[in-house]
């Protein structure tokens, strides 16, 4: 199982930007894909999940303002965030359940500052 993240970078606050996460080594299409994001000195938090049959769920500040989406023919999971704060200042990470185990991505950053 690999996951990598990309797409993070420095955006303005109340800007947008999209994160992608490729997945490879399982069947994509038959696992829920989740969305995490760890800022410094705090635990890893859950902020959205997606079924295999496209439903969504949003936790905390993901909720109203971040959107995932997959594409299960580019094996690609992706997280629109939109006017973004500088508390949304974190390392994204996606995240799969396969045979038990929690697998990760390196992660990818995001640094919301002007």
């Amino acid at each position: 199982v690999q996951l990598v993240e990309s797409g993070g970078g420095l955006v303005q606050p109340g800007g947008s930007t999209r994160l992608s996460c490729a997945a490879s080594g399982f069947t994509f299409s038959d696992y829920n894909m989740h969305w995490y994001r760890q800022i410094p000195g705090k635990e890893r938090e859950l902020l959205a999940t997606i079924t295999t049959g496209g439903t969504t769920y949003y936790r905390g500040s993901a909720k109203g303002r971040f959107t995932i989406s997959r594409d299960n023919e580019q094996k690609t999971v992706y997280l629109q965030m939109d006017n973004v704060k500088p508390d949304d200042t974190a390392e994204y990470s996606c995240n799969v359940v396969y045979g038990g185990i929690d697998y990760w991505g390196k992660g990818t950053p995001v640094t919301v500052s002007s």
